[in-house]
C-alpha cells in the first residue's frame, strides 16, 4: 500500500509517514536534556522566588541566581523584584564572593533607595568589608572601607535597627586601623626612619585618641624624639606616659629612659 502524501505550498511532496517520524523526533528532543529549573506553568514570581531560596539553601547558587534574575525582569507587581535583587547579593556573600556581593547590594540601593530594606542593604555593604578584617597587618584596607560604610549607614539611615552592632564594629574598625598605623610606625623606627615614625605616631594619637595601646604609642614617641635629639620632647612624652598610665607594664622601661634624660 502506498504512503499517503501531503502537498506543500512549493508543490513538493512528502510521505505522511516521514512527517510523523520528524514530529516524533522533535518531541523526543524537547523532552531530553537537563530539566528546566523554572517552575512549571505560567510565570509566578512568588513561586519562582521561593524556588530560588530553596536552591540557595542547597548551595546551588548559580541556578538560584538565574531564577532570581528572571523574577527581577518579569515581576510586573514589583513586589518580589527588590527581594530578588537582595537575594542575588546574599548568594554571593554565602559563597564568600565579597566584591560581587557588594556590587549587587549597591545596585539594590541605586534601584530602590527608599525601600524598607535599604538600610539592610547598606549594612550588608559594610559587613562584606568587615568580615574580611583579619588582623592589623592584613585587614587595614577592609577596616578602612568598612568604617566608611558604617559611617554612611549612620548618616543615611539614622533610625536603622543596627545601632548597637554598628558601634561595636566601628570600634573594631578603628582599632584595626590604629593598630596598622602603629605597626608601620614601629617598622619605621626599627628601620631608623625616626621622622617618619613620628609622623605616623602623632597622626595616630590625633585620629585615634582612644587607642588601647596608647602607652606603647607614647613610649615610642619618646624614643623617636630621643633618637632625633629632641630631648625636651622625649621627656614630655615619657612623663605623660608615667602620669597617665602609672600601672602599665611599660612603665619600668619608660622610667629608665626618663632617668637617663634627666641626669
Amino acid at each position: 500500500m502506498k504512503n499517503k502524501t501531503i502537498k506543500t505550498r512549493d508543490s513538493r511532496y512528502f510521505p505522511l509517514s516521514l512527517i510523523i517520524m520528524l514530529a516524533l523526533i522533535v518531541i523526543s528532543a524537547s523532552c531530553s536534556g537537563k530539566k528546566d529549573i523554572r517552575p512549571e506553568g505560567a510565570f509566578n514570581p512568588e513561586k519562582t522566588f521561593n524556588k530560588a531560596n530553596e536552591l540557595i539553601d542547597k548551595k546551588e547558587y548559580e541556578d538560584a541566581r538565574k531564577l532570581l534574575l528572571e523574577v527581577k525582569n518579569r515581576d510586573v507587581t514589583k513586589k518580589y523584584a527588590p527581594l530578588a535583587q537582595l537575594k542575588i547579593a546574599e548568594s554571593y556573600t554565602r559563597e564568600q564572593e565579597y566584591d560581587p556581593s557588594i556590587e549587587e547590594y549597591r545596585n539594590f540601593l541605586a534601584m530602590y533607595p527608599d525601600h524598607s530594606y535599604a538600610s539592610y542593604a547598606q549594612y550588608q555593604v559594610a559587613m562584606n568589608y568587615f568580615v574580611q578584617i583579619e588582623s592589623p597587618d592584613r585587614g587595614f584596607g577592609a577596616a578602612s572601607r568598612a568604617l566608611v560604610e558604617f559611617e554612611k549607614l549612620r548618616v543615611m539611615f539614622p533610625r536603622n535597627p543596627y545601632k548597637e552592632a554598628i558601634e561595636l564594629r566601628i570600634e573594631k574598625c578603628r582599632d584595626t586601623i590604629a593598630g596598622y598605623e602603629f605597626l608601620v610606625a614601629e617598622y619605621y623606627y626599627k628601620k631608623g626612619s625616626y621622622s617618619s615614625a613620628l609622623r605616623r605616631l602623632q597622626t595616630l594619637l590625633t585620629k585615634f585618641p582612644d587607642y588601647k595601646k596608647e602607652p606603647e604609642v607614647l613610649y615610642l614617641l619618646g624614643l623617636s624624639h630621643k633618637k632625633l635629639g629632641n630631648k625636651e620632647m622625649a621627656i614630655e612624652y615619657f612623663k605623660r606616659l608615667l602620669e597617665k598610665y602609672p600601672n602599665d607594664k611599660i612603665i619600668k622601661d619608660a622610667t629608665k629612659e626618663l632617668s637617663s634624660l634627666t641626669k
